[in-house]
């Protein structure tokens, strides 16, 4: 049923697996590799097409500093963090919520809206360009941090739901019974029983939904415009001129705005290992 261990396969397959993972490896790794070798590199080496070549001298002092004098790129890092962490927070506070209701409350449109969230997460995001950027106008919030925090929070609640509501079905229905007759409220058995139990999960979608907000674009073009607002994946934009492309202010900036979520995952990473430890052994 499932698939046998690699130790277990025959000799042709231990072979192949060891010959094929490390290729495998420096395929998914090379764009990386070129990123951070473009962000040392000067932008003369870069005009003589020395893209993967050992480069002529290596800038790492001056090209990530230079990122930081000569663009707001401290601004668009504070302005990211503005953004993600209340959406994250926001996010996976209402999901973990409304998860909690269509896993362990019965009535008769249950169904329905969670069919309404697993829906909206097949809706194209581009086709709410024009209606978001309206009422964003229309409420003030356009080129407000505001304006991306509650459109990140209605847009991920869906995903989230969908994730959440499927981890607490999960949860022995005897917990939540033996709890209500010694007579605790629903808001402590939520807090007290279901959120211990749901820690992993929480952890997990954390990590998958400040990745994606963080890494957005998009909505960083269509909802801000200023500086002030702008967080770091629309800020690296305006290190491209009109003419010329700084490339190596382009990739060391793309290097520093990739450093926050992989600190965040390496920081939730016990929270894994706890996750999928839990109940492993007995006594």
């Amino acid at each position: 049923m499932y698939p046998q261990p690699i130790q277990k396969a025959g000799r042709f397959a231990n072979i192949s697996y060891r010959v094929a993972l490390p290729i495998s490896i420096v395929l998914w790794l090379l764009p990386l590799i070129a990123v951070m070798m473009t962000s040392i590199r000067s932008i003369e080496d870069i005009n003589k097409g020395n893209y993967w070549g050992w480069p002529d001298g290596v800038y790492l002092v001056e090209n990530y500093t230079q990122v930081f004098a000569s663009t707001a790129m401290g601004q668009y890092l504070v302005n990211s963090l503005l953004i993600t962490l209340p959406a994250v927070a926001g996010a996976v506070a209402l999901s973990t919520l409304a998860g909690f209701a269509l896993a362990k409350y019965k009535f008769k449109a249950n169904i329905w809206l969670f069919a309404m969230f697993i829906g909206g997460n097949f809706v194209p995001f581009q086709v709410l360009m024009i209606p978001v950027r309206d009422l964003t106008i229309t409420f003030g919030l356009y080129d407000t941090h505001w304006a991306l925090i509650i459109f990140h929070i209605a847009f991920q609640t869906g995903f989230c739901t969908l994730f959440m509501r499927n981890f607490i079905v999960g949860i022995p229905d005897a917990l939540i019974e033996a709890a209500r007759v010694e007579g605790v409220s629903e808001w402590k058995i939520f807090r007290h029983i279901v959120l211990p139990l749901v820690r992993p999960a929480l952890a997990a979608l954390a990590v998958l939904v400040f990745t994606f907000i963080w890494n957005d674009f998009f909505w960083a073009l269509v909802l801000v415009q200023s500086d002030e607002v702008r967080p770091v994946t629309a800020g690296l934009s305006s290190l491209q001129g009109q003419w010329l492309a700084s490339w190596q202010y382009m990739s060391a900036g793309a290097v520093v705005a990739a450093i926050p979520p992989v600190i965040l995952f390496f920081t939730m990473q016990k929270h894994f290992i706890a996750g999928l430890t839990l109940g492993a052994t007995k006594g």
